[in-house]
């Protein structure tokens, strides 16, 4: 009779198929990150860099900050230099995807865009379809540091398949 020795027939579980699940997990992790971080620095770069122009024009012309209130250069540009430094760290995240920072990284862009996502929703746009084009573009800044955590979730590994013959307690009292 043929006894299993670990050896299992099974070869959704093998080492090849384990590395490009990772492989896998760790390239999307970095893709959502840095299309994270473009996305910030588009809008951080901009409202440090011309801040007035920001204010007018953000998004591509829409003039969307505008309607909120007076002009406020200290706050534009300082808007925009946190937007940088959450770019910078899901750049870093990307780069490394070391544990801590990945999920700093995760827990910070939640505390920034979840409020964000929320004033949107509750403050809705006058244009239909600006506005869904928004809720999906803030939902993504959701959605995309949790992919990031894809870096370093694990499969639960497979039970061994190995048999191991019974032992009686009593038959390792007399070593």
């Amino acid at each position: 009779m043929h006894q299993n020795r670990g050896v299992s027939n099974d070869r959704s579980h093998s080492p090849d198929q384990a590395g490009r699940r990772s492989a896998t997990r760790q390239t999307t992790a970095r893709t959502a990150l840095l299309l994270l971080a473009a996305a910030a620095l588009y809008q951080g770069l901009w409202a440090q860099l011309a801040p007035r122009s920001f204010y007018d024009d953000f998004p591509g012309g829409m003039s969307w900050i505008a309607r909120e209130g007076t002009y406020n250069e200290h706050l534009v540009r300082d808007i925009g230099g946190l937007v940088n430094g959450l770019a910078v760290v899901a750049v870093v995240a990307a780069w490394t995807l070391g544990r801590s920072v990945l999920v700093a990284t995760a827990v910070g862009w939640l505390v920034y865009s979840v409020p964000h996502l929320g004033f949107h929703v509750t403050h809705p746009l006058g244009d239909t379809s600006m506005q869904a084009i928004n809720v999906v573009v803030l939902t993504s800044q959701i959605a995309l540091p949790l992919l990031g955590l894809l870096a370093i979730t694990k499969r639960p590994s497979p039970a061994p398949t190995t048999s191991r013959p019974h032992v009686h307690p009593s038959a390792t009292r007399a070593l």
